[in-house]
């Protein structure tokens, strides 16, 4: 028997960017993702209220001439969806960190510390030139990552997903005494004394 990695919900795209992103970058890539489903997330956090007025009308026009217009735009005005104005980068992190999307684009001036603050994400792209598309097709990173949130305590689909691991636990009598004191207190404090017993057990004298 072996389990699967996660049943995987509607994709998302959160996308930190600063005054120095270019509004037209940012809507192709929040279009890219909303393509997939009506309940795609697309999600901007600026602390440029500039760059959020540009990046919508990128959106209102782009959005407009592409294939499947009719499903971006239901996902890009839905619920899911938004643009979120931070007092600051430093908030803008803290907000990302917190929304733990399945792909996290950085359109930042300084990318790699920025990058260095990213705890919850499922994959990470940064700078104008990683779109979440490269993702997808070709850089190599995994296609499958966790969503809903997920990001915040799961990995992207690996090897190691589906390997399972086995514990095995061996003291030798000096290891055992040195320890054998802390583990009967840990027992007694968790008001579990027979535990703490199995440890002192180990002392008595045998017939």
């Amino acid at each position: 028997m072996i389990a699967i990695d996660s049943e995987a919900g509607p994709t998302e795209i959160g996308i930190l960017a600063d005054e120095t992103a270019i509004a037209s970058d940012v809507a192709a890539d929040l279009i890219s993702q909303a393509e997939h489903d009506v309940s795609a997330a697309a999600v901007l956090v600026t602390p440029s209220t500039r760059l959020a007025d540009e990046v919508k009308i990128e959106l209102e026009k782009r959005a407009a001439l592409t294939r499947h217009s009719e499903r971006i735009i239901t996902a890009l005005t839905s619920v899911q969806s938004a643009i979120v104005i931070v007092d600051d980068l430093k908030q803008g992190v803290e907000v990302v960190n917190g929304y733990a999307a399945e792909h996290l684009e950085l359109h930042v001036k300084d990318v790699v510390a920025v990058a260095s603050e990213i705890r919850n994400a499922g994959a990470v792209f940064m700078g104008r030139f990683a779109p979440v598309s490269l993702g997808d097709y070709s850089a190599g990173s995994n296609h499958v990552l966790p969503t809903g949130g997920c990001a915040c305590h799961s990995s992207g689909l690996s090897v190691q997903t589906f390997l399972k691991g086995v514990t095995f636990i061996d003291y030798d009598e000096s290891s055992f005494k040195d320890i054998a004191a802390t583990v009967i207190t840990l027992a007694n404090a968790e008001d579990l004394p027979a535990h703490g017993e199995a440890i002192s057990a180990r002392f008595e004298e045998k017939n």
